[in-house]
């Protein structure tokens, strides 16, 4: 087992992150935050179920004051578990949510920057520096906030959500995803403030495991210890979901990194706790680097296939198993072919996940892709109910990625190297998009699926 990176405590209400602390576990609600009785109901389903903190998005000023509401109601039952509000484009209702709420999440790349453009804009060196002058002015009250009422925060970076000023800068890469993270902790750095849990999320893990560790880097060279959340965003449903958020997740963990994870799955969000406790499980126990000869477990690189000898008490177990132990490796290119051995299980089923693994790892594509997201309350169409729509009708397209999003939040750019994206853009109305062209706007759902299938057959 990997000895585990040393981080910072941040507190949050009434359990600690990072440190020696256990690696939390948490979730986000998909439920409307303006109905109080819903939200309390499906966060009471998601800590029964083992999850340690619940996120619900706060799009508005009423949805912040809610929180309170929410709150009272969960501790009135007895259910004291943080609660964390997720705040975007809209930055001064993280000042409200902050004051009922033990963790506020901040998205840098929409918090004071305009929403992106995706078109290249070019910023002179002033230009830029006024733009940080922005940030720091709209940031430091809200710290002063966060103090008054010990209240944590979350800086969530997502790739999909990068701002089109460090996009100019940085372009699309995992320097820029983590400069755009730097650029907040300096200031709460400054201002003295340490309840911070920071994530950096995509739905390609390569990008997400690549940019975490430059992350680390970067903390360490500015002597910044903060604690890391782990996720892949939009990592889509059922087996696939999984073993992707394993991949991602799994590589990390296996080399010490993380102090708190999600699993981002398309599915009620209380399914995604069992898996979530699987991952760190594994991570405490799992032997890596298996390497001795004659030992039921172990794996070793023959040219460029890494043959992974495993055992597992059920094929979900397994599935994690091997994705947490190939995860590194095939991420970083030390093998792009694998070959799994169980005695429990027949060579198709093991070579079938082998595939699964290395699409994971975006090495090799054998089946359509989907890039989904779990929905929040922000969603205003049946999400599980589409993705299935979707995938019924699409599951043949061998290496087409799509998208289907909830809203807008991470929408077009999340979904930025699928081939088509469905996302949501109002109560009951669909966008469909050709890569980040959006194509056509304001669909009734009722339309949308089959709006969608008329594009990808129009272009084929």
């Amino acid at each position: 087992m990997s000895t585990r990176r040393i981080s910072s405590v941040a507190h949050v209400g009434n359990i600690a992150i990072g440190g020696d602390n256990p690696i939390r576990i948490q979730s986000m609600a998909t439920t409307d935050t303006n109905d109080t009785e819903s939200c309390a109901a499906q966060a009471k389903r998601i800590i029964d179920a083992g999850g340690e903190l619940v996120r619900f998005t706060t799009q508005g000023t009423r949805e912040a004051e809610n929180m309170r509401n929410i709150s009272a109601r969960l501790k009135a039952d007895g259910y004291p578990q943080p609660l964390v509000a997720d705040v975007h484009f809209t930055a001064h209702v993280a000042d409200i949510a902050a004051q009922y709420c033990e963790k506020v999440r901040i998205n840098p790349g929409n918090y004071v920057d305009p929403g992106r453009t995706f078109k290249h804009l070019e910023y002179t060196d002033e230009e830029y520096a006024a733009e940080l002058e922005k940030i720091d002015r709209r940031l430091v009250p809200f710290i002063n906030i966060c103090k008054e009422h010990h209240t944590a925060v979350r800086i969530g970076v997502n790739h999909g959500s990068l701002s089109d000023r460090i996009m100019s800068r940085y372009g699309d890469t995992p320097a820029g995803i983590v400069e755009s993270c730097m650029e907040f902790l300096r200031i709460f750095k400054r201002e003295a403030f340490n309840d911070v849990v920071i994530s950096i999320k995509a739905s390609n893990t390569v990008v997400m495991v690549q940019s975490v560790r430059l992350l680390v880097k970067a903390m360490d060279a500015e002597d910044m210890h903060y604690p890391l959340h782990l996720g892949v965003t939009e990592a889509g449903e059922g087996e696939d979901g999984r073993i992707k958020s394993a991949v991602g997740i799994g590589a990390l963990l296996t080399e010490g990194i993380g102090d708190t994870i999600r699993v981002s799955l398309s599915e009620e969000p209380e399914a995604e706790i069992p898996v979530a406790r699987k991952l760190v499980e594994l991570s405490e126990s799992l032997p890596l680097p298996f390497q001795k000869e004659g030992e039921k477990e172990r794996m070793y690189i023959e040219g460029d296939t890494l043959h992974l000898f495993i055992d597992a008490p059920d094929w979900e177990t397994l599935q994690l198993k091997a994705a947490m132990a190939a995860g590194s490796i095939l991420i970083d290119r030390k093998a792009t072919n694998i070959e799994i051995h169980c005695a429990d299980y027949s060579p198709n089923l093991l070579e079938g996940l082998g595939e699964a693994l290395l699409q994971a790892a975006r090495i090799k594509f054998t089946k359509t892709e989907y890039i989904s997201c779990p929905g929040c309350g922000r969603t205003l169409y049946n999400l599980q109910d589409t993705i299935r729509r979707i995938k019924a009708a699409t599951s043949h397209l061998v290496g087409m990625k799509i998208g289907i999003m909830g809203c807008i939040v991470n929408g077009p750019g999340e979904m930025a190297d699928a081939d088509y994206g469905y996302v949501g853009a109002g109560r009951g109305k669909i966008s469909l998009y050709r890569k980040k062209e959006c194509v056509a706007k304001n669909i009734p759902e009722e339309e949308a699926v089959e709006r969608l299938l008329q594009l990808i057959e129009q272009d084929r």
